[in-house]
């Protein structure tokens, strides 16, 4: 006690107003969510997204109701408009990529904002899946920009390198972000 009470004087008046008290830490942001239905081609919803978007990442789940996609790997990506009225996807345009990388979560010089790991469904039609990403939901360089973003699952297994989509063949289900 001895020891506080001359450092108690030297300070005089600060210590008294609490001005060395350190500012408790601001509160995190909560998380902002988002959910969109998942629609095939024909227009038929066959699931869902649910995004939320932390400080460090954003996590996307899908949930695919038996019989939505044929069993299989299909290659999944974060598309550049939020736009799924055409029967092939195409309005939704090349994939999320600011920053003009190559496509590929395997390749050197990428990957780009849009690519996603691979998603697994199962003999029954059906997947449940839960994958992160850097990109953000909003903010700069965010999904929900103007013309808003789409999830895209294409019909075939993405291979991570080659150029432009991994392989992954047609657009066969499409979830708008807006």
């Amino acid at each position: 006690m001895t020891r506080i009470l001359p450092l108690l004087a030297l300070l005089g008046p600060f210590a008294a107003s609490g001005a060395l008290a350190q500012e408790p830490p601001a509160a995190a942001k909560p998380a902002e969510t988002f959910q969109a239905p998942l629609k095939n081609a024909k227009g038929d919803t066959i699931g869902t997204i649910a995004i939320r978007d932390g400080a460090n990442s954003l996590v996307l789940r899908v949930a695919i109701q038996p019989g939505g996609l044929a069993p299989g790997w299909h290659g999944m990506h974060f598309h550049a408009v939020g736009d799924c009225s055409d029967p092939k996807f195409l309005n939704s345009k090349a994939h999320v990529n600011h920053d003009q990388s190559k496509h590929g979560l395997l390749n050197p010089d990428g990957p780009d904002e849009g690519d996603l790991p691979n998603l697994y469904v199962t003999q029954d039609g059906s997947a449940n899946a839960e994958v992160t990403s850097e990109t953000p939901l909003t903010g700069e360089g965010g999904l929900k920009d103007g013309d808003g973003s789409a999830v895209i699952i294409h019909a075939n297994e993405d291979d991570h390198t080659s150029q432009p989509i991994g392989g992954a063949g047609d657009r066969v289900a499409c979830a708008v972000i807006k």
